[in-house]
């Protein structure tokens, strides 16, 4: 037994660790994402194993009891879940990582309460109040996001009065409650204060961020899922746990930081809700213009596209909300059986959670080789001839490169406007989240094709199939 404590355990989280390394690399290209998500299964699936080995653990009936439990929850939902709904999912998994680690820091802490804590507690109840204080944060952070996503919560930024001073001052109390519990651990109060308080602040620091800001918050409390399993390998001096939480909120604290520059923003700008003020002033400006828009149906657009060599289609929320993606993958397959070209241009934060549309567009088989990241397609669209912008808004609004007074002024956006001919696929005339109006939609080489993007993209396959 000694053996397997002190060689195969660690040899086993070793080979688990390399996996795992491995698995985040294989995840950057979509090419191995499924290759590295399965080596990152079989990574977890070996740390689980040998980690039941271990002396420590005296009766497995409870172990087992929640290992089946979890797997068929996991399966339920694996088999149930639609792909439209993988930001609510992800969300919700954050949630789950986070609540079992404060629950795990909590439990240990009463351990050593009743057992007797070390003669030097400094490295175990720090531990304990880093688990409890991220873990707690981002259970309820993001249960708030997911019912933002899910429409049970409002997707708009909320605000009150005091509401910065608040939040400062809660983090002051943890702070505090953190350095009580090292100086005082046998107090059970201060652990529970700490908890309670770092239930309310994960709402309170969510609840600012608006919806279309969602992409950024979901690899934030991604990366502090990670944190918190990290801290709570700590509490329960788990190497494995350890590794695998650094993992986590290193890349994830990564992606987060790619996701506020694709939107030319500051992490805090984001947390704050930047943008839900600061687009009014830009709005009232554009909307006093003597704007024209020019529409177009779908015969007249199947006529356009009969004629094009060279299509790049924008997708973004508007599709992700009419779930259009299998339509969309039918005009691709009608296009090209024409000879024509088609490619798919991604923003960076399209949708609700990063790789949401490339998501949706792998569910209904477009071949991954088809999308394109801003930064290897934007040249092109000057040689195209029909760009199809679907649901995307914010993303394609030339004042980000032209209007130094806009609030997404500096953003990356797709160049859409530089093609020939800019098809957009849009409900109504609404503004996006920045609350601007979008230039595009005014310029001499853009027609607007109204209404929900299934049943437009279905309408104009019809078309497109009577002209075959």
């Amino acid at each position: 037994m000694e053996l397997i404590r002190t060689v195969v355990i660690p040899v086993v989280y070793l080979v688990a660790s390399f996996l795992f390394i491995m698995g985040i690399k294989w995840l950057s290209s979509p090419a191995t994402a499924r290759k590295g998500n399965l080596y990152s299964a079989l990574g977890m699936f070996l740390a689980i194993v040998v980690t039941l080995f271990d002396q420590h653990i005296l009766e497995f009936h409870w172990i087992m009891i929640g290992l089946l439990i979890g797997s068929l929850i996991g399966v339920i939902l694996a088999l149930k879940v639609e792909m439209t709904a993988m930001p609510q999912m992800v969300g919700l998994l954050n949630g789950f990582g986070g609540g079992a680690s404060a629950l795990v820091g909590m439990a240990e802490y009463y351990t050593h309460l009743h057992h007797g804590f070390p003669a030097d507690p400094i490295k175990l109840t720090v531990a304990i109040g880093l688990s409890l204080l991220i873990g707690a944060v981002t259970f309820t952070g993001s249960l708030i996001a997911f019912g933002k996503l899910q429409g049970l919560v409002t997707g708009k930024v909320v605000k009150f009065p005091f509401q910065n001073p608040l939040n400062v001052l809660l983090v002051l109390a943890v702070i505090t409650l953190i350095v009580m519990g090292i100086i005082d651990p046998v107090n059970q109060w201060l652990y529970i204060g700490l908890v309670g308080i770092s239930l309310l602040l994960g709402v309170l620091l969510v609840l600012p961020i608006g919806g279309a800001d969602m992409p950024v918050a979901i690899s934030l409390l991604n990366s502090y899922s990670g944190l918190a399993g990290a801290a709570t390998g700590f509490v329960i001096d788990n190497n494995m746990l350890i590794i695998a939480g650094a993992l986590v909120g290193a890349s994830g604290i990564i992606l987060t930081q790619i996701m506020c520059k694709a939107m030319n923003r500051s992490l805090m700008n984001v947390l704050l809700g930047g943008w839900a003020n600061a687009g009014s002033a830009a709005a009232d400006t554009a909307s006093g213009k003597d704007l024209v828009v020019k529409s177009i149906d779908s015969e007249e657009l199947a006529m356009l596209f009969s004629g094009a060599s060279r299509v790049i289609i924008v997708p973004g929320y508007g599709m992700a909300v009419a779930q259009a993606q299998h339509a969309v993958k039918e005009l691709m397959d009608l296009l090209q059986k024409n000879g024509t070209d088609v490619r798919f241009a991604i923003h960076p934060v399209a949708g609700r959670m990063p790789g949401h549309m490339n998501i949706l567009l792998a569910e209904s088989n477009v071949p991954y080789e088809r999308l394109y990241a801003l930064e290897d397609i934007n040249d092109d669209f000057r040689n195209t001839d029909i760009t199809l912008v679907i649901g995307a808004n914010d993303v394609v609004n030339p004042a980000a490169r032209s209007n130094a007074s806009s609030p997404i002024f500096g953003m990356p956006i797709l160049n859409v406007d530089y093609s020939k001919t800019v098809i957009v696929v849009k409900r109504s005339m609404n503004t996006g989240y920045a609350g601007i109006e979008n230039e595009l939609f005014y310029m001499d080489n853009t027609l607007m094709y109204f209404g929900d993007a299934k049943d437009a993209i279905g309408r104009l396959n019809n078309e497109l199939k009577g002209k075959a």
